[in-house]
C-alpha cells in the first residue's frame, strides 16, 4: 500500500476539533489536536490523504505503521478501515476534510456521528494536479466526490490562468459558495452521484477548449471517467501530460469487487501484468486496461 509523494511518509493521530454540515450531502470535519502540530502539506489543490477509522466500539483506530513508502498492520484482522479523501483546506496544525454523506459506508457513517475528540489516523498528503509549465487555461470537471478538490483548485488558480469549472451535484441544495477570482467561470449541473446518470462525459464533447497550452482535470465515478479519458485522448488528441483523470469512487463498488475477484486467476493476472511494462506509454496501458474491463463487463 503505497505512501508516495514528496513529503516524508508518516501516520498521524488526528482529533476532530469541529464538525459542520455544509449541504444535505456533505459534512466538513476539521482534524487537528496535539498529534497534528507538525502536519505538513504539499500545497497541491487536490492533495489526498488516507483516513483510518475506528471499528465499532473503539475510541480510536488501530494505527498502522509506516514500512518504507507503505504501511502495514501487525494483525490484519484488527486493521482499521481505510478510505481516501482530499484535503479541502490546510492551516498550521489542522486540516478540513469534506465527506460526502449517504446511507451506508464506513466513512459516511463516521462523519455523520463525528464529534470533537473523536480520533482517526491520517497519512501524509499526496497531490496529483500537475499542469504543464506555461499553462494558460484549465478546465476542471467534478462530481460531488471531487467537489472539495475542485473548489480548492479554483481558489488556488493563478491569476494568469483562465479557469472554467463544471461541477455536478444532485440538485441545487448541494451547491456551495465559490469565491474564485474574476478569471474563473463556474457552472453547476445536476445529476449523477448515485441519483441518476452522470452528465460529465456527455457534456465534454460540447465544451470548446481554448487555444494555447492548457490542462484538464476531472474527478468522479471511475467508469464514467473512462469515457471522459477516451474523449480527451482520442477525440481531442491531448497528450497525457495535459490532463489528469481521477476516479474517486465506483458505483456499486462491492459488487464490482466481487465480480472482479470472481474472474479466473489467469485473467486477473493478465490485467495486473499490463502495468509491469515500464517502457510502455502509461496511456497506452490505460487504453488496453479499460478496453479489457469493458469486455469483461466491469
Amino acid at each position: 500500500m503505497a505512501l508516495d509523494g514528496g513529503l516524508t511518509p508518516r501516520i498521524w493521530r488526528a482529533e476532530v476539533t469541529h464538525v459542520r454540515r455544509l449541504t444535505p450531502g456533505m459534512v466538513r470535519v476539521t482534524l487537528g489536536g496535539p498529534g497534528m502540530t507538525e502536519y505538513g502539506t504539499t500545497g497541491v489543490g487536490d492533495e489526498y490523504v488516507r483516513v483510518f477509522f475506528p471499528h465499532a466500539g473503539q475510541d480510536e483506530p488501530v494505527m498502522p505503521r509506516v514500512a518504507g513508502r507503505s504501511w502495514e498492520f501487525d494483525d490484519p484482522d484488527t486493521a482499521a478501515p481505510m478510505r481516501t479523501y482530499t484535503v479541502r483546506a490546510w492551516r498550521p496544525g489542522e486540516v478540513d476534510v469534506d465527506f460526502v454523506v449517504h446511507d451506508g459506508g464506513v466513512a459516511a457513517a463516521w462523519a455523520l456521528r463525528a464529534r470533537p475528540g473523536d480520533v482517526v489516523g491520517l497519512t501524509t498528503p499526496i497531490g496529483l494536479y500537475d499542469p504543464p509549465d506555461g499553462t494558460t487555461w484549465q478546465l476542471l470537471l467534478a462530481d460531488a466526490t471531487g467537489l472539495p478538490a475542485a473548489l480548492r483548485l479554483l481558489e488556488q488558480a493563478p491569476p494568469g490562468v483562465r479557469t472554467r469549472a463544471v461541477l455536478e451535484v444532485p440538485d441545487a441544495t448541494h451547491h456551495q459558495d465559490v469565491a474564485p477570482g474574476a478569471h474563473a467561470d463556474v457552472t453547476w449541473v445536476h445529476g449523477g452521484n448515485g441519483h441518476g446518470p452522470s452528465a460529465l462525459a456527455d457534456l465534454l464533447p460540447d465544451v470548446t477548449l481554448p487555444d494555447g497550452p492548457g490542462y484538464v482535470w476531472v474527478a468522479g465515478e471511475t467508469r464514467v471517467l473512462r469515457a471522459v479519458r477516451r474523449h480527451l485522448r482520442h477525440e481531442r488528441a491531448l497528450p497525457g501530460t495535459d490532463y489528469k483523470i481521477v476516479g474517486y469512487w465506483t458505483a456499486q463498488a462491492e459488487l464490482w469487487r466481487e465480480r472482479y475477484d470472481a474472474l479466473p486467476a489467469p485473467v486477473r493476472s493478465r490485467l495486473a501484468s499490463l502495468w509491469d511494462d515500464a517502457g510502455r506509454d502509461p496511456e497506452e496501458i490505460e487504453d488496453e486496461y479499460d478496453d479489457q474491463l469493458e469486455r469483461l463487463g466491469l
